[in-house]
């Protein structure tokens, strides 16, 4: 029998040729595994969404849900090779969040509010991960560099319960007189983006990097490095995309392109200049917005099409990695965590909204806006133990306990309390 190898025709024996065979067959074999794999995180997603949509919760629960019981602890349906590469297809999750998070992030926006907005975008966070830093070693036996991690992990609010609940109330004019639906919204994208830079300068410790004032120190130059690369590859795609006319889907392939380099290119010379790839990512779309705003809201439609898949694959592959046994050993820790760290950003939030002239019912508002938490805990809640870090699956059972708890019960206090503790505005 011949067989082509690498461009050349060789001979091989009959037992080469079974070995042939079966080689081929194991390849299709696995190939069929995946794709059917892959139609069962859509079609599951899809479908358990879909019910906790018609009942009024997040949807992303029910997909959640869907990957534990696919997962390997209860049917393990999904096969092990769309498993080994959950972390490379959160970590893309992750990108189009950032991209998404940037093309909406308006500066005039940002100074039209001002300092509230500038306050609630680090602020809050930092209350909650300082009380997760005191409580979760006494909780959870892990050291003081594994509680930051896991501070950092679950401290941020979620995108994918707070940014289509504020467009609503955009749309209805509810809070709009004093621009609460769009503090909410600036302050909750940089907040988010502030939480991921905080987790990835902690991971780099947690790696076995050497502590030192020189690394912390480099942490500022990361972030105005990485900002300073966004602007420029902004700029200059601002400049192509008016020069050659092409079709949005091909922009959207583009930005994307580049930002999945951009991460790359991190890690190729962080040891030459710091910066921050996530932090580009971010800049690249504010810079868009701001030089080309008509055109960055095509690729930001466009994005949040994408999204709609990648976001099916993010919660169940999240649901699919958790150990459910290891999880119910650690809920009730992780609800008395939640209960604490809450009240903690509480009092951050209000803090922030010093000098305002925001109603005490506005304010609570304001609170009750940083309970969901969900996209950035999906994102990066895994990477620890996907990295084999100690005690990454502790940090993976509490990013998914806090979904499950904060996400349904944030977006039923949002949805229920808004026409109470807003006032509606005409819409014009």
């Amino acid at each position: 029998m011949a067989v082509l190898y690498r461009g050349k025709c060789i001979c091989v024996s009959k037992i080469g040729e079974k070995w042939y065979e079966i080689v081929v067959e194991q390849i299709v074999w696995r190939g069929d595994m995946m794709i059917t794999s892959l139609a069962l995180i859509f079609i599951g997603g899809l479908f358990m969404g879909a019910i906790f949509q018609k009942l009024k919760l997040p949807s992303l629960i029910g997909m959640l849900l869907m990957g534990i019981v696919l997962g390997p602890y209860v049917l393990n349906l999904l096969d092990a090779s769309v498993l080994s590469i959950s972390a490379d297809l959160r970590q893309l999750a992750l990108i189009i969040i950032l991209a998404r998070a940037g093309l909406s992030l308006d500066l005039e926006d940002l100074k039209k509010i001002g300092r509230p907005a500038i306050l609630m975008s680090f602020v809050p966070a930092c209350f909650e991960m300082l009380g997760t830093m005191l409580i979760a070693p006494r909780l959870f036996n892990i050291s003081l560099l594994d509680a930051a991690m896991l501070a950092a992990i679950i401290a941020s609010a979620s995108p994918a319960v707070i940014v289509p609940r504020m467009l609503k109330l955009m749309e209805k004019g509810y809070g709009t007189d004093k621009n609460i639906p769009q503090l909410i919204l600036t302050g909750d994208t940089v907040d988010d983006v502030f939480n991921i830079v905080v987790f990835t300068s902690i991971l780099g410790l947690a790696s076995g990097e050497r502590v030192s004032a020189m690394r912390f120190g480099a942490i500022p130059i990361a972030i105005l490095a990485g900002i300073a690369l966004g602007v420029l590859v902004g700029w200059g795609l601002t400049f192509f995309f008016k020069k050659f006319q092409m079709r949005d889907s091909i922009k959207v392939l583009l930005v994307l392109s580049i930002a999945f380099l951009l991460v790359t290119l991190e890690e190729r010379i962080e040891d030459i200049l710091p910066f921050s790839g996530l932090i580009s990512i971010m800049a690249i779309g504010v810079t868009l917005l701001k030089l080309a705003p008509h055109r960055a809201k095509k690729i930001s439609a466009k994005l949040s099409k994408l999204w709609v898949g990648a976001e099916i694959l993010l919660f169940v592959l999240v649901g699919a990695s958790m150990n459910i046994h290891y999880t119910a050993s650690v809920g009730l820790k992780t609800a008395l965590l939640l209960i604490v760290i809450l009240l903690i950003r509480a009092i951050g939030i209000l803090l922030c909204l010093i000098k305002t002239n925001l109603k005490w019912q506005e304010r609570l508002f304001c609170v009750f806006t940083g309970i969901p938490k969900a996209t950035v805990q999906a994102a990066i809640g895994g990477i620890p133990l996907a990295m084999g870090l100690a005690n990454g699956d502790i940090m993976l059972a509490v990013a998914v306990i806090t979904i499950l708890i904060t996400a349904p019960i944030g977006a039923l206090i949002i949805d229920k309390t808004y026409k109470r503790l807003l006032a509606k505005a005409e819409v014009q």
